[in-house]
């Protein structure tokens, strides 16, 4: 028997979740496993109060747990990450599709989540505690807060690079994905579909963070141990030696040529 809860706020929401509670945001990942039969959760949590808004603050740009992919897309603030959400289904999904949702959802879908990994955004949570990105999504399989925001880093679109790699085009299931932001000194690389969660590549990152240079000499090397640090599976889409045999030639196309798909 499947019950659905609504509560005030995220607060009183956080306090009612447990192992066999979703919480329902946009409804895209909760009504799939709904329609699908899912037996591992028989509550459906809501909450009336769920922050939304894009804004900028002292340490970046705040996003509402609850924004949509439609929200980023009409945001100037995030301008850099449109190139993301604009790959992210259709106009029904990206105007119920919501950032805090996107933190939960499985490989092989999870593309903002990629993207923030590589930005080094900050996980805020209902009970006011902030966790670093990488942490949060190691962990997120035991996470039974809420999320209420993420914080990303004010970025200048050239800084930052997204390639969604798909055998349907232009917005079919990620094969894999990348996102890389470029800061000098200071490089970080993330992969999407290419292990359980969002991972970032820090093989490749040390050989940018040590002075190569973002040319075909410089990124080579880079390439060469760009999957070191991932965790490839064979699943319908390909097969965990097709990714590692290809990863290197779609992040050069990246690096190179700015690799936006």
């Amino acid at each position: 028997m499947l019950s659905v809860e609504t509560y005030q706020t995220m607060t009183e929401a956080a306090g009612a979740m447990t192992d066999r509670a979703r919480y329902l945001g946009g409804g895209t990942l909760v009504m799939r496993a709904v329609n699908y039969g899912d037996q591992s959760f028989d509550r459906i949590i809501r909450s009336r109060q769920i922050e939304r808004s894009i804004q900028s603050e002292s340490g970046g740009i705040r996003i509402g747990a609850g924004a949509t992919m439609a929200d980023i897309l009409a945001s100037r603030d995030v301008a850099y990450l449109h190139p993301v959400a604009r790959l992210i289904g259709g106009p029904a999904i990206r105007n119920m599709a919501t950032v805090g949702g996107n933190l939960f959802a499985p490989n092989p879908y999870g593309d903002l989540a990629t993207a923030l990994l590589a930005l080094d955004a900050k996980v805020v949570m209902t009970n006011g505690q902030t966790e670093p990105m990488e942490t949060f999504l190691a962990g997120r399989s035991h996470v039974r807060n809420l999320v209420t925001a993420v914080i990303v880093p004010s970025v200048s679109e050239n800084e930052f690079r997204y390639s969604k790699v798909s055998r349907v085009k232009p917005k079919g299931i990620a094969m894999m994905s990348i996102a890389a932001w470029l800061r000098r000194g200071d490089v970080r690389l993330a992969w999407g579909g290419m292990g359980p969660t969002p991972l970032r590549s820090k093989a490749a990152e040390r050989v940018f963070n040590g002075g190569a240079q973002l040319d075909e000499a410089g990124i080579a090397p880079a390439l060469a141990v760009c999957t070191q640090d991932l965790q490839p599976v064979d699943d319908a889409l390909a097969t965990a030696w097709y990714r590692r045999e290809v990863a290197p030639v779609h992040l050069k196309r990246l690096l190179l040529n700015g690799g936006r798909r």
